[in-house]
């Protein structure tokens, strides 16, 4: 069932769910995900970064475009944070069906532009076209770089930029951070302006980050107008702290199918909370 992002996202808006994107970046995490999100019979966005491309190859893709059309649930496989047009193209002759363009920390004007020369040409395809106003702020590396803080997402400015891109989703800044949070400030969503925002464009909105904020918060961002959440820390996480545990346990383990299992379990545990979080499980019936 590989299909767009626009096709899964569209849905999600008209039921007042979220979608997760889960970023991965081995076939184990890949195999995992998937499995978990056929056993809750949610839909899924599976996330890549460019980075995590250069690390798995781009061969890769090929076969998890195989899997996602053999999927019992909705899946779309999505080119995260494309730094710009030229980058974005190789997702899209690597075979995602859904891409963002991340020139959020550009001038307002460059990105209107830059987003709408990838719309144009995506759309041309049937690929969907995610785009970003707004800083969410940055404790990683695969967000927007020198983004020390937030910078919330103007609703005036947000109209301006659906209607001059044409992109089939919004990713916006309302109170996350890419990676942890910052631990000398308090994490909490500006769910008022996520309504203000939802009310005047209407298209499927987009929560990157998440870590550390409140999941009450999160839910009740989920039920009024965010479509689609990217998780990228926090499965990661539990993957490679079981992977420690595992590896600290027994210094002669060696094989992958005595260590992953375990590790893929883990992340599992984190993914399921995520998937009921969001309201998206049982949603693939919907599709």
């Amino acid at each position: 069932m590989l299909t767009t992002g626009k096709a899964i996202l569209d849905v999600a808006n008209e039921h007042s769910f979220a979608v997760p994107a889960f970023n991965i970046s081995d076939w184990a995490m890949f195999k995992g995900i998937v499995e978990i999100s056929e056993e809750t019979n949610a839909p899924l966005m599976v996330a890549i970064h460019p980075d995590e491309v250069r690390h798995i190859g781009p061969e890769m893709i090929t076969g998890i475009i195989e899997r996602s059309h053999r999927s019992s649930v909705p899946i779309a496989i999505h080119w995260d944070h494309g730094a710009g047009y030229d980058q974005v193209l190789q997702g899209i002759r690597y075979g995602f069906t859904s891409v963002m363009i991340d020139a959020s920390m550009q001038p307002f004007e460059e990105n209107v532009a830059i987003s709408r020369r990838v719309s144009d040409s995506a759309h041309v395809v049937g690929v969907s076209v995610e785009g970003e106003l707004g800083t969410i702020g940055a404790n990683d590396s695969y967000a927007e770089a020198g983004a020390a803080e937030i910078i919330y997402t103007d609703p005036d400015d947000a109209v301006t930029f659906v209607e001059q891109t044409g992109v089939d989703s919004l990713a916006i800044a309302i109170g996350t951070f890419h990676g942890f949070y910052p631990a000398h400030l308090k994490p909490e969503l500006k769910l008022d302006l996520l309504k203000e925002i939802k009310s005047r464009v209407q298209i499927p909105l987009v929560l990157h980050g998440g870590s550390n904020n409140p999941d009450d918060e999160i839910a009740e961002a989920s039920r009024t107008g965010i479509n689609k959440i990217n998780i990228s820390t926090d499965i990661k996480v539990a993957y490679h702290n079981k992977m420690r545990e595992v590896l600290g346990s027994d210094p002669k383990v060696r094989e992958p199918n005595a260590i992953q299992p375990a590790c893929i379990e883990a992340m599992q545990v984190v993914a399921a909370q995520k998937i009921e979080l969001f309201g998206a499980a049982g949603k693939a019936s919907l599709y």
